[in-house]
């Protein structure tokens, strides 16, 4: 699926290609909550990192999250106008750019179910808003973004 995304003040615009274009996962941590959240959580996609084109690339600054073992490797681009959370990559899984939900323009397709990570990091005053189906880990699930696309027929 093709996507297109912005900052709020539209410095920075950019499109990628997505396999696994469903918003489901919510992330409960600190970094997500802290540099991209809203409602207490995050929601990042998954594309294609070779197929991500930007406009107005010298607008976009970089932070590496600093935790208990050291700076992370994972590099979340945002907006250094407007401070917009963009996408997340990791030269760990090279090939992948993670973007934040809430920057796509395209119209997303409706998760069937969420899964809620993170959450021994979730704040009290979030509520945990838990669908009938939905999935909920304390730390990270082992089922990737692609496998659940995959296990719910959502690939694009």
């Amino acid at each position: 699926m093709h996507l297109e995304g912005s900052c709020h003040c539209r410095a920075v615009r950019f499109n990628l290609e997505s396999k696994h274009p469903t918003p489901f996962n919510r992330c409960y941590c600190s970094i997500c909550r802290k540099t991209a959240g809203s409602g207490g959580y995050a929601i990042n996609l998954s594309g294609d990192f070779d197929s991500l084109k930007i406009d107005g690339a010298e607008n976009i600054s970089k932070y590496h999250a600093k935790m208990a073992s050291g700076e992370s490797p994972a590099e979340r681009s945002f907006c250094k106008n407007c401070g917009s959370a963009l996408w997340l990559w990791d030269p760990r899984w090279p090939e992948l750019v993670h973007p934040q939900a809430g920057a796509i323009d395209t119209p997303l397709p409706a998760a069937p179910e969420l899964t809620h990570l993170m959450l021994g990091s979730k704040p009290d005053w979030v509520p945990l808003e838990k669908g009938a189906k939905d999935q909920c880990f304390d730390a990270y699930p082992e089922e990737s973004i692609e496998a659940w696309h995959k296990r719910l027929g959502l690939e694009r």
